[in-house]
């Protein structure tokens, strides 16, 4: 499955009781979408306001949940999958005290991208918000550097889809605010292409990962 848009996150709990609507365009069944809703409602939702805009993508990966899920979290790696980051490191830990591991991963941690040539931004400083391994909840917002998505947070969870073998559908959504001189339409356009492609690129890691730790086959008889 392709990762597949919703225009806007804030619509993505459908509306009424009784079987859920699947939000056009987010590619998943009713079932999926049922299992994932209680996902979407806790963290896929916005509150958008006048100038901002939301959306909501979702990527089928044949994979176990948990092994797409030790990538997502690493906030300190995250060139593993995204295309459009050259470099990154954290920034030293103020809370880490005496004989602790700088390179702990909790919510506040910032880190200092450096981004590919080609695309409008250079650089970009970026704050844990939210790294739940119980609920495979991640979330970081962009509050620095030079690039064009002002205000920009993100939320990705990982979700194992039930009767579906080692299945995942990774959610990601994002707000962000809509530069001067653009339109809505522009400034989603452009944030879900880096999306997508970099949970295309998920997908390829992780099932690869998948792949190359998969038991071998018995010998032939």
């Amino acid at each position: 499955m392709e990762p597949q848009q919703q225009p806007d996150a804030a619509a993505a709990a459908g509306a009424g009781a009784g079987e859920p609507e699947v939000p056009a365009g987010l590619g998943l069944t009713a079932a999926e979408y049922a299992q994932l809703r209680p996902t979407v409602e806790a963290y896929h939702l916005y509150a958008v306001g006048q100038g901002q805009c939301s959306s909501l993508l979702a990527q089928r990966i044949e994979a176990p949940a948990a092994a797409v899920w030790a990538i997502v979290r690493r906030f300190d790696c995250p060139q593993v999958y995204k295309h459009f980051i050259r470099n990154c490191a954290l920034r030293p830990d103020p809370n880490a005290g005496a004989g602790e591991d700088d390179g702990e991963l909790r919510p506040g941690r910032l880190r200092e991208v450096s981004v590919i040539s080609g695309l409008p931004a250079s650089t970009s400083t970026e704050r844990l918000d939210l790294l739940d391994d119980a609920r495979r909840a991640f979330g970081f917002t962009i509050i620095g550097g030079e690039h064009r998505l002002r205000n920009y947070r993100s939320v990705t969870t990982v979700s194992e889809i039930r009767a579906a073998g080692a299945a995942a559908v990774v959610l990601e959504s994002y707000i962000v605010d809509v530069p001067e001189g653009n339109s809505e339409e522009d400034t989603r356009l452009f944030a879900d292409t880096v999306v997508r492609l970099n949970l295309q690129k998920l997908k390829s890691v992780a099932e690869a990962n998948a792949a190359s730790n998969a038991p071998a086959p018995p010998p032939a008889e």
